[in-house]
């Protein structure tokens, strides 16, 4: 009973540590967030599976130069480690920069009156609270918020943008 009370502290925790990082991050990229954010709500599908092959696909390729980094030695392990952390970095920049779209479209379907940055903390403890219920929150509901957010992230290099 102890472990469960600790795992479910320590679970809180790290959600209320997300609300104060995804607000600032919805505060200093506010064009790139609102575009993910329309994107996500106009064609979840889409960005859905637009998300889940660059991810699964980006993802490999760097665990394969991280492995085959593992086994080189000199030069050639520098060479090939570079671009492994450039396309991790990435990886993580395009998810983050996701979630917290997705958090903040969670926060306007569920608080639309309120500030944009409450909402962004409703979104941000829904669903960080809703990705931390075993096994459904963590093969179902994370990887759906992070892909679609991560589909509509790059969906949006590519929107015109209305003048």
């Amino acid at each position: 009973m102890n472990e469960l009370l600790n795992v479910t502290g320590v679970i809180l925790v790290l959600t209320l540590n997300l609300i104060p990082f995804f607000i600032v991050i919805s505060t200093l990229f506010p064009a790139r967030t609102a575009i993910t954010v329309e994107i996500a709500a106009r064609s979840s599908g889409r960005a859905f599976i637009i998300g889940m092959v660059n991810f699964l696909f980006f993802l490999m390729i760097a665990m394969a130069l991280f492995s085959f980094a593992g086994k080189a030695e000199g030069s050639l392990k520098v060479i090939l480690l570079l671009p492994a952390i450039l396309i991790a970095v990435i990886l993580s920049i395009a998810l983050c920069i996701g979630l917290v779209s997705m958090s903040n479209l969670i926060g306007e379907r569920i608080a639309p009156t309120q500030s944009a940055w409450k909402r962004t903390f409703w979104g941000t403890l829904l669903l960080g609270l809703g990705s931390s219920v075993p096994l459904l929150g963590w093969f179902l509901l994370l990887p759906y918020a992070a892909w679609v957010g991560l589909g509509a992230f790059l969906l949006g290099f590519f929107q015109k943008t209305k003048a």
